[in-house]
């Protein structure tokens, strides 16, 4: 069986949420729209599984709409505000992210600099989180949107959102956070932290591909990227059933992961000692940061110092059945190195000696130890 460790990139559907969709698959297979019984049952299963996804973040339930990604949430969030905002003619014309984003966000922004609103991308420290004077010196009367991620995917590093979010509406700009990799692993509130938007994904949290979910907080402005009648009119298309509702039963499993984050957190820890015991010159990308309690980004030296070849020790443990990742998925393929360790402070070289590793409440010790048990062979080699 494989060893996996890539439970940032997603995470293996859980048994109860596999069950929970399956009728949803065959049986109860109704349009939520449909004025019949097989249509009303869909709907209802539709507006429980809604409510589920709310109570993770203590939302209302009218405040979720889903969305088929968490790139089409990050999407909705930015564009459907400002699309918002100029049709009420606002002067804002001002956005501000971080060095650090999901692609999703960070390749958005820029494109809406080349189209002409004004950018600033906040830059990071060494351990992957802004300053926040540097954030109050960005904001401005002219800025109309925010967004800072909760917790980075590469690093697992935890940024100051509800200060940010302060920040931002002490201003009166708008804030999003992209919490993707944060639920089911941080508790979330969103009356805590006061965010306009939020981002969710369900297969991030044990549940299924294909289906994302954007909180928006009533009042907030937005227009529909996708018109239609689905979703209060704020998201176009016949609701994916199955997918939501498999999304609210990983809600609920998430809410009893928050609550017990401790086991993780040591077999993390144990994996990180382990590896920078067992591997001369080995460095923890984020160390000192809060970090996700799942995640580990480590950077490889060989015997003589110089960064390895990350991708080669990659494919050796693959072959040694272990699945870990270089960092975000969406970005593999690409020969340039990670835009989150560079923006860190990390030369590409460096960057290219890094691996993340991510655990799920499925990860258990003795595949650490395989982990830690198969190392010293991969370091003996590249000695060699």
């Amino acid at each position: 069986m494989m060893i996996y460790l890539d439970n940032n990139a997603t995470t293996p559907l859980a048994p109860e949420v596999r069950e929970a969709m399956l009728p949803h698959l065959f049986d109860q297979y109704g349009n939520p729209s449909s004025p019949h019984a097989l249509g009303m049952a869909a709907k209802q299963a539709v507006g429980e599984a809604r409510g589920r996804v709310a109570g993770l973040i203590g939302a209302k339930s009218a405040e979720i709409l889903f969305t088929a990604s968490a790139t089409e949430a990050n999407h909705t969030a930015v564009l459907g505000t400002l699309r918002a905002l100029s049709e009420a003619a606002s002067p804002r014309r001002h956005l501000v992210t971080t060095a650090v984003e999901h692609p999703s966000t960070l390749m958005l922004v820029k494109d809406l600099e080349r189209q002409g609103w004004r950018v600033t991308i906040l830059p990071v420290d060494g351990t992957g989180s802004i300053a926040l004077p540097d954030l109050r010196a960005a904001v401005t009367h002219e800025t109309a949107l925010v967004s800072v991620m909760w917790a980075n995917n590469e690093t697992g590093t935890v940024l100051p959102v509800a200060e940010a979010a302060g920040i931002a509406r002490s201003a009166g700009a708008l804030f999003h956070t992209d919490a993707v990799q944060a639920a089911s692993r941080l508790p979330i509130n969103v009356g805590t932290v006061n965010a306009d938007l939020l981002t969710l994904s369900a297969h991030k949290m044990h549940g299924p591909k294909g289906i994302g979910a954007l909180y928006v907080s009533k009042g907030t402005p937005f227009a529909p990227l996708i018109h239609g009648h689905q979703e209060r009119r704020r998201r176009g298309g016949t609701e994916n059933v199955p997918a939501i509702v498999g999304f609210g039963a990983a809600a609920v499993l998430a809410q009893a992961s928050v609550a017990d984050t401790a086991g993780i957190a040591a077999l993390r820890d144990r994996l990180e000692s382990g590896i920078l015991t067992r591997w001369p010159g080995a460095q923890v990308n984020g160390a000192g940061a809060q970090r996700l309690p799942n995640t580990t980004n480590i950077r490889f030296a060989d015997p003589q110092g110089r960064p390895v070849d990350a991708e080669e020790l990659l494919m050796r443990l693959d072959r040694a059945g272990i699945a870990v990742s270089m960092g975000a998925a969406c970005a593999s393929g690409g020969n340039e190195p990670s835009h989150v360790l560079t923006a860190m402070g990390l030369s590409g070289a460096e960057a290219a000696a890094s691996l993340r590793f991510s655990l799920s409440r499925y990860s258990s010790a003795p595949e650490v130890d395989a982990v830690l048990t198969e190392l010293p062979a991969l370091h003996a080699r590249l000695a060699a």
